[in-house]
């Protein structure tokens, strides 16, 4: 975000100074890592290390061996290099934020970025601002733990993952590329979704007509075409607990595919961190998880991150613009990359991307061209989150220490970090909290009515979407008194709420987090108040009000871990609790028989199921904002019989208006999309809806959010099969019970923890997932010693020599690895101990030593000697 006049200097300042200190590696004697990494059941590791370089170190080495390809690809799109390695004119998808960009284009938005040091610049700034010192350990330790992973497989042809094996692009890392990463997924929800519209923005010499270009587009669209980022959460206070402990469930519904998956693993220093949860690839900090004293997640807020400004240009002089009557030069940044040539040659390609003050020029977002850049006006994208840097990774830093909801408090409003999510949190002592205390530009309510355009009241109107007078400083952002930086909202002017019974967000905004108790009067920047739901948020809430009362069907009332995760889970399909029976009544079609013998649930054998989703899906094409919500045109009559009514939000509106004519069309349309698909009628989703991994078809329960599911699985459909992939929905979910001292913790990330399509663990907790099932991954040290699946792996590494002790159970014998850096034999000894008994000796030479040696069952110590030098691990035969 751009910042007042006196702001930046001191950033500026620091970037010639990390330009070294953060691409090159200090002149310092290298480090020591000593970790321990003990992969359960799953895959799931869990890794112990003696400070935060070795954690970093440990953690990058599991990721590397469960997911190098797509982690590697990642640092080919923040360092620009997309076209040289995949093709100038190829795309891909940003299934994170829903939107599609050409490799030509991201390599110039990101080579800009690179070229004006944004990240450095960030990486310079000391705490609380910059990172924290033991982030910059631990991604010091992340990029020493990738490289000699790799260079243990003997570079790109020994990686395990064929999709990347002996691939250019996989390489090793630098600590500037880890922080590319970081700052990516920063602007995952603002600039990133406007990456074709930034770099391909040009002046046009012909008249436009915005305002018809904003009126084509349906009401709505916008957070459709976002739709690949979504959650659900729920915190359970002591009142609407059984024993009176806080309960969490958290379900973000993010992409199955890509970079924005998520990767389990449990994290610990000792004395300092203990958390266990789920990380966006590349992140080696635990995002969403669980404490000893406390349980979090987020949901994806409806607040916008980013603010377009109208600029008013020079007639005639398209990059010269006016702002309170003094002309000012737009800047200009010639970018050139590198793309393949003839014969496969790079060669450079470059293009003039322009900016304001307010931020970087674009004429289109997700793909709607809505911001033509005519001889009269031109629009810059202000991005609160483009220097949310440090904060962010301060923030997630500090909640995976937290034990309360208070010290969640504290750290959100420390660093208001957060870039695009709510926050859901519980704790021991029974404490429930909501807040969307993070970075959202500063657009006041009165801002937001003043300063809109003409053009801005009309995408306002149909997307939520400011647009901004540009013309006027007065206009910019504003400062809070209480923000932790200039121009974004502070803390008093967010929504947040404390509660004994419950909490819950569902991707609408914070308005009914708590029906009881409605959060009102805050800027409709951060999101709408008084208006409609989604039928996912109405079920969501319903849930929670049914349990707490025992009206659901499940014995007794309020919430346990059990019923929790049965709630989660339910497949209830709330359209159909309000439509179906409507729909079916005086009909005796077989379509109708088979809705009328439906369960109006989403799970396996629910037959019927297919049909009412591709019903559902039909007339949410017809009619985009009947079910999410949203507004819809005025001269279209919505399916609804009785109209939302503020006072009732849960229920309204409701019932089925069997004389919309839409509604039997979207019915008789979903019968042929069956019967095109070979599909009967009362297909379930055991048949109709599954996913193929390693040759084996997985059949997949839950369905569409805008259906009113709770379990969200977005599956792409085939016309000649039916739905045989998924593209989004539940991933990495949680249950907890905050047990005092020990939490019981139980999860599922439903695509598996592996991206390599060979390895078991891209399948094993899909298959988990289609039967409802959950892991229960032991989290207390005493459940972890006693898990017989553990299979623990001990490395010890000092920039010369790599020790690694892999343990043994039993009558099996330690497989003790010794691998020189320099390649050059040496003489090493390996020496066993217990204690101060030295119980066996192994001598060799060379500059790759394995030796095995016998020790009995208990603790033991392994010595490595390499010259002068020793590396000590210690282990157990259990």
């Amino acid at each position: 975000m751009k910042r007042p006049s006196g702001v930046r200097p001191t950033l500026a300042g620091l970037a010639t100074i990390v330009l070294c200190a953060v691409a090159a590696p200090p002149a310092v004697a290298a480090d020591r890592y000593d970790v321990t990494v003990a992969r359960t059941e799953y895959g799931i590791p869990h890794i112990k290390a003696k400070d935060f370089a070795s954690l970093g170190y440990g953690y990058a080495q599991a990721l590397a061996e469960d997911d190098v390809c797509t982690v590697a690809e990642t640092y080919v799109t923040v360092g620009a290099e997309r076209s040289r390695w995949f093709g100038a004119d190829k795309t891909y998808e940003l299934r994170g934020n829903g939107s599609r960009a050409k490799n030509l284009n991201s390599d110039f938005f990101f080579q800009r970025i690179n070229d004006r040091g944004t990240v450095e610049r960030l990486a310079a700034v000391p705490p609380p601002i910059g990172p924290k010192d033991e982030i910059r350990q631990a991604v010091r330790g992340y990029v020493a733990g990738w490289n000699t992973w790799l260079k243990g497989k003997g570079g790109t042809a020994g990686i395990p993952d064929p999709t990347c094996r002996g691939k250019g692009w996989v390489r090793p890392i630098t600590e500037i590329d880890v922080y590319r990463r970081f700052h990516q997924l920063a602007i995952l929800a603002s600039s990133s979704v406007a990456i074709d519209g930034i770099a391909e923005a040009q002046p046009l010499t012909g008249p436009v007509d915005a305002q018809a270009a904003a009126r084509s587009v349906a009401p709505g669209e916008l957070d459709r075409r976002l739709g690949g980022l979504g959650s659900n959460a729920y915190a359970i206070g002591k009142t609407a607990s059984r024993s009176g402990r806080g309960l969490l469930y958290g379900n973000p519904h993010f992409p199955w595919q890509d970079s924005e998956r998520f990767y389990q693993a449990h994290l610990t220093v000792p004395g300092k961190l203990d958390v266990t949860g789920g990380s966006l690839l590349g992140v080696p900090i635990v995002l969403i998880g669980t404490t000893k004293g406390m349980a979090w997640s987020h949901t994806v807020s409806t607040a916008r991150r980013f603010v377009p400004y109208q600029l008013q240009l020079v007639p005639g002089q398209p990059t010269k613009y006016v702002e309170d009557g003094k002309v000012k030069d737009m800047r200009a940044d010639r970018v050139t990359v590198r793309v393949p040539g003839a014969g496969g040659r790079l060669e450079p390609r470059t293009r003039t991307l322009y900016s304001s003050e307010q931020g970087p020029i674009f004429t289109s977002l997700l793909g709607l061209s809505l911001f033509p850049w005519s001889p009269v006006n031109a629009y810059a994208m202000l991005d609160g989150n483009d220097d949310n840097f440090g904060r962010l990774m301060n923030h997630f830093f500090e909640m995976d220490q937290a034990q309360s909801t208070q010290d969640v408090e504290a750290v959100l409003k420390r660093y208001q970090g957060i870039p695009w999510v709510n926050t859901i949190a519980a704790d021991t002592a029974g404490n429930a909290y909501y807040a969307d205390i993070g970075t959202v530009p500063n657009v006041s309510a009165a801002k937001y009515g003043d300063c809109q355009t003409p053009l801005g009241r009309t995408t306002d109107l149909l997307q939520r979407l400011p647009i901004l007078d540009g013309s006027r400083t007065a206009c910019r952002p504003g400062n809070d008194p209480d923000a932790v930086v200039p121009g974004i909202l502070g803390p008093k002017n967010l929504p947040s709420l404390r509660r004994d019974d419950h909490v819950s967000n569902m991707n609408d905004s914070y308005w009914l987090t708590n029906p009881d108790k409605p959060l009102e009067g805050f800027s409709r920047i951060i999101g709408d108040e008084r208006t409609a739901r989604s039928l996912r948020t109405r079920l969501g809430v319903k849930q929670l009000q049914e349990r707490v009362a025992g009206t659901d069907g499940l014995p007794g009332k309020g919430f346990d871990l059990e019923n929790l995760m049965q709630v989660g889970m339910g497949n209830r399909v709330y359209s159909a609790e309000i439509w179906r029976d409507a729909l079916v009544a005086g009909c005796d079609s077989e379509a109708c028989r088979v809705l009328r013998g439906w369960d109006l649930h989403n799970d396996l054998d629910s037959k019927g199921a297919v049909l009412w989703q591709r019903f559902v899906e039909r007339l949410g094409v017809v009619l985009p904002g009947i079910v999410t919500g949203l507004p819809v045109v005025t001269n279209v009559v919505g399916p609804f019989a009785t109209p939302f009514d503020p006072a009732r939000p849960v229920d309204t509106p409701g019932g089925l208006n069997r004389l919309t004519p839409t509604v039997p069309i979207a019915l008789n349309q979903a019968v042929a999309d069956l019967q095109a698909a070979g599909l009967p009628l009362d297909a379930t989703l055991r048949r109709g809806q599954t996913v193929t991994r390693r040759g084996e078809t997985i059949p997949i329960p839950g369905g569409p959010g805008p259906s009113g599911i709770f379990n969200v699985i977005t599956p792409t459909w085939n016309p000649k099969k039916g739905y045989t992939e998924v593209v989004h929905g539940s991933s990495f979910v949680q249950a907890v019970d905050l047990k005092p001292g020990c939490p019981d913790v139980r999860t599922i990330l439903t695509y598996g923890q592996s991206t390599n399509p060979a390895s078991v663990h891209s399948s094993d907790q899909t298959k988990l997932f289609s039967q409802k099932r959950w892991v229960t991954a032991p989290f207390c040290e005493k459940d972890l010693e006693a898990d017989r699946s553990a299979d623990r792996i001990h490395t010890a590494e000092d920039g010369s020599t790599l020790v690694t002790v892999h343990e043994a159970r039993g009558k099996g014998r330690p497989r003790v690895d010794v691998t020189r850096a320099s390649g050059k034999p040496a003489r090493v000894t390996v020496k066993v101990r217990r204690g101060k008994r030295l119980v066996r000796t192994v001598v060799r030479r060379g500059a790759a030593v394995t030796t095995s040696p016998t020790v009995k069952r208990g603790a033991y110590r392994i010595d490595v000697t390499v010259g002068k030098r020793t590396l000590r691990v210690t282990a157990k035969q259990r």
